[in-house]
């Protein structure tokens, strides 16, 4: 998870970067760099790997200066090398830029670059946002107009830093959407700039932090702040507290809230050296899966536990869909004990945040006894679900605190999605052009996520009309069923409001006579291919006097007519939708819960890994 740590004042500002890069190494990262501004050039030193080779180099090669940028990597576009690694420097060697975020619209951009002369290094996104500061400036612009021009040509959810032997008395810093924070941090005679407080903590404990479209300029005595149409804003700075579990919160109030806020960045980071936009392609090496052995594959069970279980009921109807392989999703605690019909053309799947739930490795342990490949797909690297796997998946979201899972939800669903795609290629089972639409449906993922996120307070809004109700009732069809289920286990998970996850269609076979203005019904009705199906059953819901809380399309026309009470999302491909529709869901429980006064990190009676029976 891409990293970033800025330094202005007037000390070395290389060790400052190198070790606050150090505090977030956590998040995980593939390639290293900083660029520091010396005697009015600016000089750069990166490498692939871990942080100790940049370390290595730079004490082989030294670099000096009292401003610099830093930033750990993880690939999204191009291989981790060090071509590829950030900082990326403009063609004049005068404007240098670390970036967080995916650029979605980077093809297009670099054609019209190319075209004009630019000269590309890299195969990233992330050199064209540098080469566009760097044309917007020869135009007659300053610095932080560049910045702001090149914002209005670049699509998607980002965290960018420059800055320029133009004008080396300062830092320009700017958020859009949700890929990650951007921090800014107060000294004296000195300011630093992040991703996140755990890299300037040692140095101040004032801080100011970015909203979503916000800029700031930052000098070794100053910071200004504006949006990014350039109107002045006036901002808070926030004292943080000495306490380091308090200061890992940042600016969120919770860990389940600052967790559901990381999903741009941990579902950015899930695509991240996994899939080649350019050529439409998926690859898995950890799975270390060959075509031959691919193709031998005729069944797929999944097994896991709670929500690892929802996000395995995504899978199923993905590895069916896309790569039309037959698969089941066994509750891991009943798997062993039904005996399953097992050989070694079948792969057992197991979906664990923890990697250490009893029951999951217990099923696991089935499968291996049976004769099964054993796949897992997990949080915790090194864990025990990940050691006795043939092959792995790793989750790529980095910690998560609260007990209710969020991030290590919505990243198994892409890493469901990712895994379809790829045995689809790998068995011939899917044409070129198809994979290539699959691949391309990806990118805009993170920024649509951010889309969501960026709607809280109306999510609150709802949260605050509903909190004192006892029972809800959530319904969803298709891809979407299991996020019923997701949204009424995170309710009951942190709320203790009693709360079911149910089969749309299977409204009418019972919970129907439940419904009454006390039983208020979740109805997940984006534009799908359930669509027309989830409008009859919300008429139906009407109809007996419920209250219903749609999830809808942007755009939609129907909705409106039937309730006042939605949670709007962006339009979506329906794949990749439940990946949309858990996001205000998630919100929903936590704001319910915060609103309560509960203990949202840690609900009553639960724990993040379950290692018992």
């Amino acid at each position: 998870m891409c990293g970033i740590v800025g330094y202005i004042g007037d000390r070395d500002s290389t060790p400052i970067i190198l070790n606050g890069l150090k505090r977030l190494e956590y998040r995980g990262y593939d390639s290293a760099g900083v660029a520091v501004l010396d005697n009015g050039s600016i000089e750069i030193r990166r490498d692939a790997g871990k942080l100790s080779h940049l370390e290595a180099l730079v004490n082989d090669t030294p670099l000096h200066g009292k401003i610099g940028i830093g930033h750990t990597r993880w690939a999204t576009h191009g291989e981790p090398n060090i071509r590829n690694a950030h900082p990326h420097i403009g063609s004049t060697g005068e404007f240098v830029v670390v970036h967080n975020g995916i650029v979605e619209n980077y093809l297009e951009l670099r054609e019209e670059l190319v075209a004009e002369g630019t000269v590309f290094k890299s195969e990233t996104d992330t050199e064209t946002i540098v080469h566009l500061v760097e044309k917007f400036y020869a135009s007659g612009s300053n610095l932080e107009e560049a910045v702001r021009q090149t914002l209005s040509h670049i699509r998607g959810a980002h965290g960018i830093v420059v800055m320029s032997s133009r004008e080396p008395d300062k830092i320009v810093a700017a958020r859009v959407g949700n890929a990650g924070g951007v921090v800014i941090g107060l000294g004296k005679g000195e300011n630093f700039v992040a991703s996140d407080l755990p890299a300037i903590l040692e140095h101040t404990r004032k801080a100011i932090f970015l909203e979503s479209h916000q800029m700031a300029v930052i000098t070794k005595d100053d910071v200004r702040l504006m949006d990014i149409k350039g109107t002045p804003i006036a901002f808070t700075v926030q004292k943080i507290a000495w306490d380091p579990v308090a200061a890992e919160k940042g600016e969120y109030r919770h860990f389940m809230q600052k967790e559901i806020h990381e999903q741009v960045r941990s579902l950015t980071d899930t695509l991240a050296g996994r899939v080649d936009f350019d050529k439409g392609r998926v690859v898995l090496h950890e799975l270390k899966l060959d075509v031959e052995r691919a193709k031998k594959i005729k069944r797929i069970i999944i097994t896991a536990c709670g929500t690892a279980g929802h996000a395995g009921m995504v899978g199923k109807i993905l590895l069916e869909r896309i790569a039309r392989i037959p698969t089941e999703v066994a509750i891991a605690s009943e798997f062993r004990y039904a005996d399953p019909l097992l050989d070694e053309d079948t792969v057992v799947l197991a979906i664990s945040q923890s990697g250490e739930t009893a029951d999951t490795l217990a099923a696991m342990e089935e499968g291996r006894s049976k004769g099964a490949m054993l796949w897992s797909n997990v949080n915790a690297i090194g864990s025990q679900a990940m050691r006795i796997a043939d092959g792995c998946i790793s989750m790529q979201v980095g910690p998560e605190i609260g007990v209710a899972s969020t991030k290590a939800f919505t990243a198994p669903l892409l890493d469901m999605y990712l895994l379809a795609v790829y045995l689809a290629d790998l068995s011939g089972t899917i044409s070129p052009e198809k994979r290539f639409e699959l691949v391309s449906d990806l990118a805009g993922i993170p920024s649509l996520v951010g889309q969501c996120l960026d709607r809280e307070p109306d999510v609150l809004r709802l949260a605050q009309k509903f909190k004192n109700m006892n029972h809800m009732l959530y319904l969803g069809r298709g891809i979407n069923m299991p996020i019923a289920y997701e949204g009424a286990l995170k309710l009951k998970e942190i709320s203790y409001i009693h709360a079911e996850g149910y089969p749309a269609g299977e409204m009418k076979h019972g919970p129907i006579a439940l419904i009454d203005r006390n039983m208020p019904v979740v109805a997940l009705a984006p534009k799908d291919p359930w669509y027309d199906k989830m409008i009859s059953q919300i008429e139906q819901a009407m109809a007996r006097g419920g209250e219903v809380i749609a999830v809808a399309t942007d755009g939609d026309t129907l909705i409106p007519d039937l309730t006042d009470n939605i949670f709007w999302v962006p339009e979506t491909p329906w794949m990749l939708s439940p990946v949309i529709t858990s996001i205000p869901l998630q919100l929903f429980a936590y704001h319910i819960a915060s609103l309560l006064g509960l203990d949202v990190d840690q609900p009553r009676n639960l724990a993040k890994s379950v290692t018992v029976e």
